[in-house]
């Protein structure tokens, strides 16, 4: 096993606000791939797919809710996560811990989303 995570999947009440969220504090597109006959609106964070590397998506479906329990999802925060916690609030969302050095494996930060989910960055810068 290369990885111990494949994939993610970040539950939402509201596609298109968590999809406006998410692309505004990454600066990166969100990928519509809705499942119609699921009654599901699906949409892909940017990944190396061809490389099989991580990836995932925000969901919108019956059954699947959005928490502050359970799970943290860490997020690829680019060269400084900075950056991208600078523009959460701006977004609709609250940062619950700024930008925290953990030695030689680099920084976190945890902010919640539009949709009520505990979510976090990941930086070595």
């Amino acid at each position: 096993m290369k990885n111990a995570v494949n994939w993610f999947e970040i539950p939402v009440h509201n596609y298109e606000r968590a999809k406006k969220f998410y692309s505004e504090v990454l600066e990166a597109e969100i990928i519509d791939h809705h499942m119609e006959d699921k009654n599901m609106k699906y949409g892909i964070f940017p990944y190396d797919m061809e490389n099989h590397k991580v990836g995932g998506a925000i969901v919108q479906m019956e059954g699947v809710n959005p928490s502050m329990d359970g799970s943290t999802v860490y997020l690829n925060g680019g060269d400084d996560l900075a950056v991208p916690l600078s523009r959460v609030e701006a977004a609709g969302g609250k940062v619950l811990m700024g930008k925290t050095d953990i030695q030689e494996n680099g920084f976190i930060a945890q902010f919640t989303d539009t949709e009520g989910n505990r979510v976090a960055l990941h930086s070595m810068g």
